[in-house]
Parts: C-alpha cells; sequence; structure tokens
C-alpha cells in the first residue's frame, strides 16, 4: 500500500530517497516524508499530500547532508492523512525514525502498556507505537537491529519496517511480515524498497527476503535474520528491465503509456511458452503431472480487475477442460467455509504477489491441502513464493494505479493455465491447443490495429463529457469486459458506472434507461450466431428507451450497424480471446474521459496500487 525507501552509501540520501518515493508514489499520496541520520541527530519533514509538498518543503527549509535515510510515501490506513499521522514517525527520544507499510494489528493494547510507562504519542497511527519500542529497546542498550528482532517478534499483523538511528549513521534496518520489502545491491551502498522501483535507477542487482525477516544494510554489506536473531539467508535476482520502463515515454500519462505497451507487454507473456517438442510450459511449477491430473475443480480467488480476469478464465477453463471452475473474490473466500480438497485447484491472480485478502485465501487454501498456482505480475514477492507454480505475467513496471497492461497479461495467464491444463489431462489435442497459441500470437498485432484508430475512441469520450452515468453490456466473455470497463470510468472519472450481463437487462437493469444515457455494448463475434443475435436483440431493448448505444463489434459485422449510434470497431478474434482486444477501447474511453474531466489519471482519489491490508 504505501511506498518505502532506504538508502546508505556515498551519494546524498535525500536525493537518492527522494527520487524513490517520487517512482513509488503510485503506491499511496496522502502523505509523504524523509528522515536522515545527520552530525548524530535526525533530521526529518513530512508534510501530507502529494510528493510535491515534500520537494518545495525541502526546498524552503533544507535538511543537513546525510549519506543515510528513509522515505515514505502513505496511503492513510491508521488515522486521518495529516501532517502528525505522516510517516516517517520518531521514538520519543528523536533518537530513532521509522517508517511502515501494512498494519499492527495488537497496537491498541502495546500503545496502552506505553502510555502507562510514560510515553507521549503524537499521532493516531500503529507505526509511532513501533517507533517507540524500538527506541526503548535502544536505550536499553541493544542495538538496532537486535531492537527490531525484539520488537518484531511482539508484533501482530502484517507490516514492513525500515529504520535509522541516530547513533548509527551508517546502518538501515529492515523487517517484513506479509508485506513487501526487497534489498536492492550496489557498489558501495545498498538499497532498500517496497519494489525495486525505488532503486532502479542505480542497481539491477536485488535480495528478496523470506517471510519473519529482519535485514540490516550497511554501505557495504546486507546481513539477513530471522526474528529469532537466527542467520538466514535472501535469494539474489537481477532486475530485467531498466528505468526508462519507469518513465512516461512521452505521454500525458503513465497509463496511456501502459495502455500502448500492451502489445508487447502481451507478446512477452507468450514468449518461450512453447517447448522444442510443442508443448506447453509454465515458469515455476511444483506439481507432477499426476498432481494436475488429480484435480477436479479449480477456483480462482482474486479482487477488483484480477477478478473480473478469473471471470473471463472460467469460460476458457471450463471449455478447454471440462473441469467445473469458481470464481471467487479474495476477500470474501476463507469467511464461507469453502469445500476444498487435495483435488481443488486453487488459482491466486495478484499483480503484485502482496495483496493482502488473496494472500491470506492462500493460506487458507494450503491449510485445506489444496494445490495453489498464482498469476502474478512481481518476481519473488510473497503469493508466487507460497504457491506451488507460478505463471508470471511479464508486463513489467505498471505505474498508474488504474490496472491495463496488468490486466491483458493476466488474462494471456489465464488462458495459458486452461491451455496447460488440457494438455496435461488430454481434454485438447496437441494440435487443438497449438491452433489457439497460434490465433493468441497475433494478438499483440490485433491490440495494435485498436490503439491505431485511438483518436476516433477520444473524440467518442470528448462526447460524453459531462455525462452522470454510463452503462455497459457484455454476453459470454464480454460480460467480463463490461464490468472492467466499468470499473475504470469509476476508478478514474468518478462517475456512475456499471457494467451488466445483457441477458439481466429485464430483469431489473433496464429501468436504468432513459433518454441520452450512453450504453457501452461489446458484442460477442458473429461465429457464435445466437450470442450474437441475442445480444443485438438487448441493444435494440435499450435503444427503443433512449439510450445512446456506443457499439464494440468486430470487423465487417455490419448487423450491427442500424442498432448502434456509434460504432468501435475490433479486429476478429475467437469468441474466448476477444476480451484482448475488447477491454482497449474501455480502458482508453475511460482514461481520455477523465483527462477531459481534469482528474489525475495516475493517481485516482482514495485509491492505492497495491492492497497490502485486510
Amino acid at each position: 500500500m504505501c511506498g518505502i525507501v532506504g538508502y546508505v552509501g556515498a551519494r546524498q540520501a535525500q536525493d537518492v530517497v527522494v527520487d524513490g518515493l517520487r517512482r513509488l508514489e503510485y503506491r499511496g499520496y496522502d502523505s509523504a516524508g524523509i528522515a536522515l541520520v545527520a552530525d548524530g541527530r535526525m533530521a526529518s519533514d513530512k508534510p501530507a499530500g502529494k510528493l510535491a509538498n515534500l520537494e518545495k518543503a525541502l526546498e524552503e527549509s533544507p535538511l543537513p547532508p546525510s549519506h543515510t535515510g528513509i522515505g515514505h510515501t502513505r496511503w492513510a490506513t491508521h488515522g486521518a492523512p495529516n501532517d502528525a499521522n505522516a510517516h516517517p514517525h520518531l521514538g520519543g527520544g528523536k533518537r530513532l525514525a521509522i517508517v511502515h507499510n501494512g498494519i499492527i494489528e495488537n497496537f491498541a493494547e502495546l500503545r496502552t502498556e506505553l502510555e502507562t510507562a510514560g510515553h507521549t504519542l503524537l499521532s493516531e497511527t500503529d507505526t509511532e507505537v513501533a517507533a517507540h519500542l524500538v527506541e526503548r529497546e535502544l536505550d536499553g542498550g541493544a542495538d538496532l537491529t537486535t531492537a527490531m528482532q525484539a520488537v518484531c517478534r511482539r508484533l501482530a499483523g502484517a507490516f514492513t519496517l525500515v529504520a535509522v538511528d541516530a547513533r548509527a549513521p551508517d546502518l538501515v534496518v529492515a523487517a517484513r511480515r506479509n508485506s513487501p520489502l526487497v534489498v536492492g545491491l550496489g557498489e558501495g551502498e545498498n538499497f532498500l524498497g517496497s519494489d525495486v522501483a525505488a532503486f532502479i535507477e542505480y542497481t539491477r542487482e536485488a535480495l528478496e527476503l523470506g517471510q519473519d525477516q529482519v535485514v540490516t544494510i550497511s554501505r557495504d554489506e546486507v546481513t539477513v535474520t530471522g526474528f529469532d536473531g537466527v542467520p538466514a539467508e535472501g535469494t539474489q535476482y537481477h532486475v530485467d528491465w531498466d528505468l526508462s520502463a519507469a518513465e512516461k515515454d512521452g505521454h500525458d500519462w503513465f497509463m496511456r503509456k501502459e495502455i500502448h505497451e500492451q502489445p508487447s507487454a502481451v507478446a512477452d507473456s507468450l514468449l518461450g511458452r512453447r517447448a522444442a517438442d510443442g508443448q506447453l510450459q509454465l515458469d515455476e511449477v511444483r506439481l507432477s503431472d499426476q498432481d494436475l491430473r488429480e484435480i477436479d475443480k479449480v477456483i480462482i480467488i482474486a479482487c477488483g480487475t484480477s477478478f473480473y480476469a478469473g471471470l473471463v478464465a472460467k469460460y476458457a477453463i471450463e471449455h478447454w477442460t471440462r473441469m467445473p471452475c469458481e470464481v471467487e473474490l479474495s476477500s470474501e473466500f476463507r469467511y464461507r467455509d469453502p469445500i476444498l480438497t487435495q483435488s481443488t485447484l486453487v488459482v491466486a491472480i495478484s499483480q503484485s504477489g502482496e495483496t493482502a485478502d488473496t494472500l491470506q485465501a492462500i493460506r487458507h487454501a494450503r491449510v485445506q491441502r489444496s494445490k495453489v498456482l498464482a498469476i502474478c505480475n512481481t518476481n519473488g514477492s510473497t503469493i508466487p513464493r507460497e504457491s506451488d507454480a507460478v505463471i508470471y505475467t511479464h508486463a513489467g513496471p505498471e505505474i498508474g494505479v488504474a490496472s491495463t497492461k496488468g490486466f491483458l497479461t493476466q488474462l494471456v495467464a489465464c488462458y495459458l493455465l486452461g491451455l496447460y491444463l488440457a494438455q496435461i489431462k488430454g481434454t485438447r489435442f496437441g494440435d487443438e491447443i497449438n491452433e489457439v497459441m497460434d490465433q493468441l500470437d497475433q494478438i499483440p498485432d490485433q491490440i495494435q490495429s485498436v490503439l491505431d484508430r485511438e483518436e476516433e475512441i477520444y473524440a467518442i469520450a470528448g462526447q460524453q463529457v459531462g455525462a452522470k452515468s454510463v452503462l455497459f453490456l457484455g454476453r459470454h466473455a464480454g460480460y467480463p469486459v463490461a464490468l472492467e470497463g466499468a470499473l475504470k470510468l469509476k476508478e478514474l472519472a468518478y462517475i456512475h458506472a456499471e457494467g451488466f450481463a445483457a441477458g439481466e437487462l429485464k430483469h431489473g437493469p433496464i429501468a436504468l434507461i432513459e433518454e441520452g444515457l450512453p450504453v457501452l455494448c461489446v458484442v460477442p463475434p458473429r461465429g457464435r450466431d445466437q450470442l450474437h443475435a441475442k445480444m443485438l436483440s438487448g441493444i435494440q431493448e435499450v435503444r427503443a428507451r433512449g439510450a445512446h448505444t456506443i457499439c464494440l463489434a468486430e470487423e465487417n459485422d455490419d448487423t450491427i450497424t442500424p442498432y448502434a449510434d456509434v460504432l468501435i470497431r475490433l479486429p476478429q478474434v475467437p469468441t474466448l480471446l476477444q476480451p484482448l482486444v475488447a477491454t482497449v477501447p474501455l480502458q482508453l474511453f475511460a482514461c481520455e474521459l477523465a483527462t477531459q474531466m481534469g482528474h489525475d489519471v495516475d493517481q485516482p482519489r482514495n485509491l492505492a496500487k497495491s492492497v497490502t491490508v485486510e
């Protein structure tokens, strides 16, 4: 949820930390702050609001030079988004500064303990409790690493903590439990970050940390231990994208750039999926073929946009494998006492690999001895590490809060999973699987053909400025596309938008139709004649009641022309794969409408990129 940076080395720590926060601001922008160790004391600033407020404050009141520092950009959980609750938080003696991502669930009893002992806390946050606890350990004679270990053993919940001590000017110490943290390995300098974007300008060598671990970094050393103090090891890896991947590349928004990156992102997600013998292969599979043959049910768990990818996967998996497939919201999954067995495959879809609801759901599944497969964009994150198999989506960094290329690459991974299961279980012949793979290989060019007509879609979006409500309709695999289109509009333009299965119109939603109401309709390919005909009937029903119909239909489908006030043409693809091309115009539509309404597209209000608390 929040963005965290830590640095120790020869550079000016303020420059490194602020640069890192700039690349992490998508994780939260309720406040931003920095703490530097300088001349045996702690120097800090932390205004509420976006990072620009911190940068302005540092220009007006510069902090002293320092080579050790931490920074934070906040998405508020405990306490309102104001200066007092902003991070870093200092201990009572202002010897220690700490930043935090996550929630400390037992903070109330710990706060009471501190206040009873005479500590005065200045904020409403759970983080300040951790600061006082760690500083108390320091005052008792512990070093920063030992103090962090001792405090973490007392904390409940999900958290990343990063701290500096004014009396240890060349150290930064951090801890993680159920919350993201990665180490950047440099020459004569080392880094910490919520993800590698925090330090990618300086190094592409990284170290992933395990669960319940503390890491201590100095200029020349990185030491990892467990919360119990026992030495441990992280896993080193190389980051295969560079700083330019996190820049806007001339676009006004990161989101717009990322929409245009979708042809290459989809292509990258398909690379290397077929072995020399034509068989499909996944990234990391710690399950045998026999394990997979014994699966008799698939349950997909996800949140938000990833949930809609799961809805598309249901159509594909059931069609290709003839196995039942359920799709569940991660946040609801474990609370309804789901029926899970050793023959159940639970598929967790999470772009960050740190989504708290999804992480807890897979842990519940593992307790029930079900098999778990992750679909994720982040190497080394928690959900893939705790799963039996992984399909990485290879989308590269996605900075815009509203997911675009993340969604399309998740769709690709879902299709790959369905085909892989069909291959293992023998429910599809090899030539049938290869035919679908050949069709997927054509998708990047077909997405590009949609992007080449973006100005048409921008003009359509401009005509809807002032709309108070927009409806989206779809059938079959087009229904999740309608849901995703509505979500994008809600996220970015802050107007009422709903997605419906077109067949449900006459069961209630048609009451919403009024004169001039924009209704975006995802028309199935004509190859599904019955489905296509029923969609046309739904369009006629809303148009007869005054709706302004904006129809997405494949090229050469002339049957739709009489019923569409506006037509957006899509390339011809199979019905199951249509979401890969039909989603793109809806992304462009939402992005442009929000832009023309004057909204911040990359950082929509109240949202953060990665939801790492339940």
